[in-house]
């Protein structure tokens, strides 16, 4: 079962369950997967889904940090609950160490040896590390340890 049909299955369980949280956060969820597909006219595949689910996790921790600011507690548990079911669908996060290691095997492959070469660095780790690892977080490693 892809990505796709487990957020579909989950959106039913959540509908059976009278779980209007997860169901908002799901349809959310569906909602920003089914844009993409009609602007770009494509199906996603589970790497795209991925990055989708992201893209809404980078937003909701963006919300979260406003909504502290704002004192909005209300709204702050509601993101929350959201980021919560997003977690779901990501598989599980890398350590430090693996990040380290992915990296240092990465610029061996590619002969990287100056900033100039970090363009290869990240195309050749981002498909292992979509979903698992903060690709800022990743670049600002690749960048030091080039210069």
């Amino acid at each position: 079962m892809d990505l796709r049909e487990r957020i579909a299955e989950d959106m039913k369980a959540a509908m059976r369950a009278k779980d209007t949280a997860r169901l908002e956060a799901i349809r959310m969820l569906r909602a920003a997967i089914q844009r993409r597909e009609v602007d770009e006219r494509i199906t996603l595949d589970d790497g795209a889904v991925l990055a989708v689910i992201e893209k809404l996790v980078r937003q909701g921790q963006e919300s979260i940090e406003q909504f502290e600011a704002a004192g909005r507690t209300d709204l702050l548990v509601k993101e929350r609950a959201s980021l919560a079911v997003f977690a779901a669908y990501r598989p599980t996060p890398l350590s430090p160490e693996e990040l380290e290691a992915l990296i240092s095997a990465a610029l061996t492959d590619t002969q990287a040896s100056s900033i100039k070469d970090m363009g290869k660095v990240v195309a050749r780790l981002k498909p292992q590390l979509q979903g698992r690892a903060d690709m800022a977080w990743v670049s600002a490693r690749i960048k030091e340890r080039l210069t």
